[in-house]
């Protein structure tokens, strides 16, 4: 037998004894496996011998991040959004929607993000809790939610998504709701950490502006909190269980398998199932927010269910706004090392690959881009937020980079009826506008902020924003 056969078939092997563990007398138990043990086995099959490394974030390593513009655009010229894979320009809506957005979809899920299953299993929401506090001084109903995702066909992992929904109680009919990526509790309530919630939680410092929950209800909007925890783990060793593990039986992922990113998306999807089913909701207009991976995790959110009518993507990066073709702070290369591949496809190893069976490839190798990403969120009401490095929003995320990708979004916004950020469309050209200058003229929205790794500081420009384009009184 050949080494190369030998090569293929130890991580088989390996697959076999850990996925097919199973106690004694009873049902197969989960895999442990490791983040290390996960990655290797997929850059097995994908034939990947070896991965470049991803730059360091630290400025005074030998192996530090380009922050030098002069150099930060090796690929200039990005994939069109407007182009058919066979050379057509796309003049039309109607071609967008039936041709060009769907061949952008396929490449996503192929190559960088991966695909849903078919057979996710089913997900029944329970109301846990229900309590009525105050929120700032407007008096709201919460509800705390369970939704349970049926496991009979593999009983030895559970998935209970864990959600909070929260609306004024005074309201007189169906409010809008914005889903917020992250491990709220209800208000008024101390949750089991004991770290303290609502009321228990300290007030913000004087002349800071208040928290996101108390602007939305004083706006009249309601907010949920959706646990992307509860879904599936921030991390390759958790790849065989959550949601991923669950449909897949413990066994490891395939290439083209969705990632935590896409997991996290689906899991706010069935989110907004529950919202279209209760009343107080008005499920038209939901949107759904998150800062840093969950800001990437929104917008992908976004991207993929146009049932969701708006998106705060905040501080996102590499993997959300950024551009991957940009050779400024974090890189395609930090994306494939163990740390964070489990947020992509298998698939998007490959373009992180040194040394490969089938050749390597780069970001320029990539078949789409960020600004497809956000074009895929086109026409609906799209609000890009950054912070700045002073303030602790790194270099690292690219700010730059992710204007580009808004500015080379923007035709697709214009074709199907939106307005743009109304720069021109020579992304390479323009630059980004001062910090605290808005770009909320239209659908498409840009505002960097003077704060930090957060979106705080916009959201009392994205709830005017978000009510101008819902028609909202």
């Amino acid at each position: 037998m050949s080494m190369r056969a030998i090569r293929w078939l130890v991580p088989l092997f390996m697959t076999s004894i850990l996925c097919g563990q199973q106690s004694a007398g009873g049902p197969p138990q989960p895999a442990n496996w490791t983040a290390a043990e996960d990655h290797q086995n997929m850059m097995d099959q994908l034939g990947i011998k070896a991965l470049r490394p991803g730059p360091s974030g630290t400025e005074t390593a030998p192996n530090h991040a380009n922050y030098d513009e002069t150099t930060a655009n090796p690929f200039p010229i990005l994939p069109d959004a407007l182009k058919l894979k066979n050379g057509k320009r796309v003049t039309i809506a109607a071609m967008w929607w039936n041709q060009r957005r769907p061949e952008i979809v396929e490449d996503f899920e192929r190559e960088v993000l991966g695909r849903v299953p078919k057979n996710v299993p089913k997900v029944t929401w329970t109301v846990t809790n229900t309590v009525t506090a105050m929120v700032g001084s407007r008096a709201v109903v919460g509800k705390q939610l369970v939704g349970h995702v049926d496991n009979s066909s593999y009983p030895a992992i559970n998935v209970d998504i864990q959600m909070t929904l929260v609306t004024p109680a005074d309201a007189t009919g169906p409010v809008p709701v914005m889903m917020m990526f992250g491990g709220g509790g209800l208000p008024g309530v101390a949750p089991a950490n004991g770290k303290g919630n609502g009321k228990n939680r300290p007030p913000p410092a004087a002349g800071a502006d208040p928290p996101a929950t108390q602007q939305l209800i004083a706006d009249g909007w309601g907010y949920a909190s959706i646990n992307p925890g509860s879904i599936q783990a921030d991390n390759g060793a958790g790849l065989t269980k959550g949601i991923i593990g669950l449909v897949n039986k413990s066994k490891p992922r395939k290439p083209d398998d969705w990632g935590s990113l896409r997991a996290w998306a689906w899991g706010a999807a069935r989110g907004l199932d529950y919202l279209e089913t209760d009343k107080a909701v008005d499920a038209k207009r939901v949107g759904i927010e998150g800062v840093s991976r969950y800001g990437k995790a929104a917008l992908v959110t976004m991207a993929f269910d146009t049932r969701f009518a708006v998106v705060l993507v905040g501080s996102s990066g590499e993997g959300g706004a950024k551009l991957h073709r940009r050779n400024w702070g974090e890189a395609v290369e930090n994306l494939t090392g163990t740390g964070e591949y489990h947020w992509m496809a298998g698939n998007f190893l490959k373009y992180g690959a040194s040394e490969a069976t089938f050749g390597s490839k780069n970001a320029g190798d990539l078949p789409v881009d960020a600004h497809e990403l956000i074009a895929l969120c086109a026409p609906r009401l799209t609000f890009i937020s950054y912070g700045v490095p002073e303030e602790g929003d790194a270099k690292w995320l690219d700010h730059q980079g992710s204007y580009m990708a808004a500015v080379a979004a923007g035709p697709v916004f214009r074709l199907l009826g939106a307005k743009d950020l109304g720069t021109s469309d020579d992304y390479n050209k323009e630059k980004m506008p001062a910090v605290n200058v808005s770009m909320l003229d239209g659908q498409l929205a840009w505002r960097q902020h003077d704060g930090g790794h957060t979106d705080g500081p916009n959201w009392k420009y994205f709830i005017p924003w978000a009510d101008k384009f819902l028609k909202r009184p």
